[in-house]
């Protein structure tokens, strides 16, 4: 009867060792954007208002996380309602026809300490592409108020605007092909 205690009790250990565990964003502290540079001399910043992002991992240092975000294309700020209008046109993001950006990683690789290497699949303006992103773990904490236990995650990243058919008719000399992807957050253990 021992034995099959102690089998039991380690059976239970492991599964609780490689448990899949599910953070969600807590959008109260965190921020979707990007920036691109206008005019080749200062860089233009937005954000998304509407998102949605989850991060799944096993393992405590998130080196086999699995990143996904969901972006309303209609909800981009750049506080500038003339250039918000204009940005979700067909001249850009075309929002009414391509109303969703979608990310979802498909590897991880550690850089060095709490830096990784995150490349997935990027889809925006009916166009998907593989890019690779910076992600630095922040850390984890156990929230006073909440008592939840919390991620916070630094995401940087480019790609071009012309290979996703993004203002193909704007010269780079008014508006940089490379965009800037930018994402800090805290995300909270379900």
């Amino acid at each position: 009867m021992k034995k099959i205690s102690i089998v039991a009790s380690a059976l239970l250990l492991s599964a609780t060792a490689f448990a899949q565990n599910t953070w969600t964003v807590d959008k109260a502290h965190s921020r979707l954007g990007y920036g691109i540079t206008h005019l080749g001399i200062s860089e233009s910043e937005g954000n998304f208002k509407s998102y949605e992002a989850k991060i799944t991992a096993t393992k405590a240092d998130f080196s086999d996380a699995v990143i996904e975000v969901t972006a309303d294309v209609n909800s981009i700020n750049t506080d500038n309602e003339m250039r918000d209008k204009h940005v979700k046109s067909a001249d850009f993001l075309d929002a009414e026809k391509f109303g969703t950006l979608t990310f979802k990683s498909t590897s991880i690789k550690k850089a060095s300490g709490k830096t990784f290497k995150v490349t997935g699949d990027l889809t925006l303006h009916g166009v998907t592409k593989p890019v690779t992103l910076d992600l630095t773990i922040n850390g984890t904490t156990t929230n006073p108020m909440s008592k939840k236990e919390e991620v916070g995650v630094k995401v940087t990243g480019t790609f071009k605007r012309t290979d996703f058919g993004i203002g193909a008719s704007m010269p780079a000399q008014m508006l940089s092909d490379e965009v800037v992807l930018k994402a800090n957050g805290e995300f909270v253990k379900e």
